[in-house]
């Protein structure tokens, strides 16, 4: 859903010449692509019509883009119901594209990651509950509609509030705070000097404090252009949430950025002056906890700056947006040793077995793989206690049996996450926008992903002292080799 309204949405940026009709026309295919297995959309003439309203490139003041928006409310509905049908159906989804299916409409949906998580812990905590429970709960979710939420966000320093936030109908004094804080019953408050109060629409209190959290960041920038900038905005750290219990954490969420190498290698403070891989950490560094907007653009400047060569005449002929597919690459290829290793972590049976004895006769991670992935193989079983192990441990059976086809298409999904932030990254910097429809959902999903091929990058560089462009050419050998019989091992597309 959210990727068809984004595809609507693209035209207001082509007309602003933010985005250019070619990378627009290879969204679009690429959309295309996608639509084939989404139950979502049902066996009727609906996906018709969708594939032939995308194959017309959606000019930007063309009917069809009309047609588009005016059906895209009539997909939303029951989109997760047809999901569910689906189950019950003669060739039913797979456990994980369901999963991922009714996740990632959720998310895009508005809820967040908290409440859903949270929800499904406790789901899973009955004995009695069933497959048909989660869906319809999940069915519920969707078509809830948003909710309006009293925020109070209290400060412990607002430097110059009597004059800049008094005159504000949002603005609390000390005085006034306390007796929000009275009137609903809270005896513990914290301690303060004045809050703001907010009110925000959205799916639940998780999202309300995260929305609170943001509106703070964007205030503390605000309050940098002051004479007497350096004196911070300094918040409790937490919210109130009028008629619900207790408080919630004001910051931000980690978006999952890990760059391992700089631990394991034990180089996390050598910083070399004029080093570009230090540099692009730098630039990436907002990907963590910095607004969309700086993480967006820092990120997509990381990697470019390592994955990019203006000298390469075929690089400036395809575009930056080759940075995405060398990216896609890079991580593809690491996966399948990242998920062997873990798993080779987690094989604990009761007694020890034949497996456990070899892998303790490992001398390195590289050999603990290889017997993890031969186990695999043989059809050897794993003892794994959680479902998540279970599932990483299917994908990597697929992935050793046909690993050409597989990494290849993980290669695909890859590169469609990468270069849709690309497009966000030019609707922050060109279009100097920070309201598009997909900005946090490509964070959401690009941001762990970025953190892995930072991760290889680095590791590359200190380890066998590999250039970037030169890891994304081993890179793209190898998924072209891969499974061949003078190709790569599966386990060691990178080395």
């Amino acid at each position: 859903m959210l990727a068809l309204e984004e595809a609507a949405e693209c035209g207001d940026w082509v007309r602003m010449k933010v985005l250019s009709q070619a990378s627009v026309a290879w969204y679009l295919h690429d959309l295309e692509r996608r639509l084939g297995p989404d139950r979502g959309l049902g066996d009727t003439k609906l996906r018709k019509e969708l594939t032939g309203l995308l194959r017309s490139k959606l000019p930007p003041d063309g009917r069809d883009r009309r047609r588009l928006v005016q059906l895209l409310p009539a997909i939303k509905r029951g989109y997760l119901s047809r999901w569910t049908e689906s189950v019950d159906s003669a060739c039913p989804p797979s456990p994980e594209r369901l999963a991922r299916a009714l996740a990632t409409h959720l998310l895009d949906s508005g809820h967040s990651s908290g409440r859903l998580n949270r929800w499904v812990r406790r789901l899973r905590a009955c004995s009695d509950a069933t497959l048909g429970d989660l869906l319809e709960a999940a069915c519920g979710f969707a078509e809830q509609q948003d909710e309006t939420f009293e925020v109070l966000v209290p400060f412990l320093a607002l430097p110059g509030y009597q004059g800049l936030a008094s005159h504000l109908p949002e603005w609390l004094s000390p005085q006034r705070a306390a007796e929000w804080f009275t009137n609903r019953g809270i005896t513990d408050p914290p301690r303060h000097n004045g809050a703001f109060v907010y009110e925000f629409t959205v799916k639940d209190t998780l999202a309300a404090a995260r929305e609170a959290g943001a509106l703070v960041r964007r205030l503390d920038g605000r309050r940098s252009y002051a004479r007497s900038g350096r004196k911070r905005l300094t918040p409790v750290g937490r919210v109130w949430i009028d008629g619900h219990q207790g408080s919630l954490p004001l910051g931000s969420v980690d978006r999952g950025v890990s760059v391992l190498s700089l631990v394991n290698e034990k180089s996390m403070y050598s910083i070399r002056q004029s080093d570009r891989l230090d540099e692009a950490l730098e630039l990436a560094a907002p990907l963590n906890t910095g607004s969309a907007a700086t993480a967006v653009a820092g990120g997509w400047a990381a990697i470019e700056s390592l994955l990019f060569h203006p000298g390469d005449q075929s690089d400036v002929e395809e575009g930056r947006a080759v940075v995405a597919d060398r990216l896609a690459a890079i991580v593809a290829c690491s996966w399948p040793r990242a998920e062997l290793t873990t798993l080779s972590h987690r094989h604990k049976p009761a007694e020890p077995d034949d497996l456990v004895t070899r892998l303790g006769e490992c001398g390195c991670q590289a050999d603990r793989v290889r017997v993890i992935a031969d186990a695999l193989l043989t059809g050897a079983p794993l003892a794994l206690s959680s479902p998540h192990e279970v599932a990483a441990a299917k994908r990597m059976r697929e992935v050793l049996r046909d690993p050409h086809r597989q990494l290849g298409c993980v290669r695909t999904a890859l590169r469609g996450v990468f270069r849709r932030l690309y497009r966000q990254r030019n609707i922050v910097v060109h279009g100097g926008s920070t309201a598009a429809i997909a900005l946090e959902p490509a964070l959401r999903t690009s941001a762990p992903l970025i953190g892995a091929g930072l991760d290889r990058l680095v590791h590359s560089q200190l380890i066998d002292g590999l250039a970037p462009l030169d890891l994304a050419a081993r890179a793209e050998n190898s998924l072209a080799l891969v499974g061949d019989p003078l190709g790569p091992d599966p386990t060691s597309l990178l080395t």
